[in-house]
């Protein structure tokens, strides 16, 4: 881990085990921050270091490296605890008001580069989804897999692809995929989801099988959609474009430079 040259450099930090640094921080992880041990919530990837050549470096996954950071004994890292401290408060008023999540969404859709129309849609398609997975809930639907095949289902009688089939086609690997639909991609999935929602509701569909059903009908009325559009408009709904080259997105901003 590496945040700017200045501030800490992880692959040193981590090679020398027997440093006062090293010591101060497995005892502050494990003693104080409810780590047992530090190295088992680590993995060793070769990483290129500034010399242009690849060392064995110790690391981790977003969630410990927060937790190596808030634990470094050095001035250097205040700011970002700071930072971190910051976001913490704001998600605190985001459970307190919602209201405060939305716009901020909206804050970071707009600074991405997006359009005010397609950040409109996107909104529209994230309260809707948010409403159905609310009826999903209410009717016995608890676990991850159950939410994820019935949207599978959905999304392929919608547009004849699951998700992580659309993906593929539109050349993506772990982003969001509704973050690279295009406004009219983004209809159609936000009809195929209103609609099982009303299916579910008016049937008052209980349990995985009856709401997969529910699933798998609300797709497909959107996919009927779909097909008729294509037909009558002669362009596909379906498209391969994706947003990766969007590269507006601005810095964290921290209180004084690292």
């Amino acid at each position: 881990m590496a945040l700017k040259n200045q501030f800490l450099n992880y692959g040193r930090y981590s090679q020398n085990r027997n440093s006062r640094l090293s010591s101060n921080l497995k005892i502050q992880l494990s003693d104080n921050e409810g780590f047992i041990e530090l190295y088992p919530k680590t993995v060793q990837l070769k990483l290129e270091s500034v010399d242009g050549k690849k060392y064995l470096t110790d690391t981790a996954n977003t969630e410990t490296m927060l937790r190596i950071i808030q634990s470094i004994p050095s001035p250097k890292a205040e700011p970002f605890k700071r930072w971190l401290a910051k976001v913490g408060y704001e998600r605190i008023q985001e459970i307190e008001d919602p209201e405060l999540a939305t716009q901020r969404t909206r804050e970071i859709y707009k600074a991405k580069g997006y359009s005010t129309d397609w950040i409109e849609k996107r909104m529209r398609g994230i309260a809707i989804r948010e409403e159905l997975t609310d009826e999903w809930d209410n009717r016995g639907i608890k676990l991850q897999r159950e939410y994820a095949i019935l949207t599978a289902e959905i999304s392929k009688a919608t547009f004849g692809m699951t998700p992580s089939e659309y993906k593929k086609h539109k050349g993506l690997k772990q982003e969001n995929l509704r973050d690279h639909m295009s406004g009219i991609e983004l209809i159609f999935s936000m009809l195929g989801e209103a609609s099982t929602k009303e299916i579910v509701v008016n049937q008052n569909a209980q349990g995985f099988d009856a709401n997969k059903t529910a699933a798998k009908t609300g797709g497909r009325i959107a996919g009927d959609a779909r097909r008729q559009l294509e037909k009558e408009s002669g362009k596909p709904v379906i498209s391969k474009e994706n947003y990766l080259d969007i590269t507006s997105l601005k810095p964290i901003e921290i209180d004084e430079p690292l």
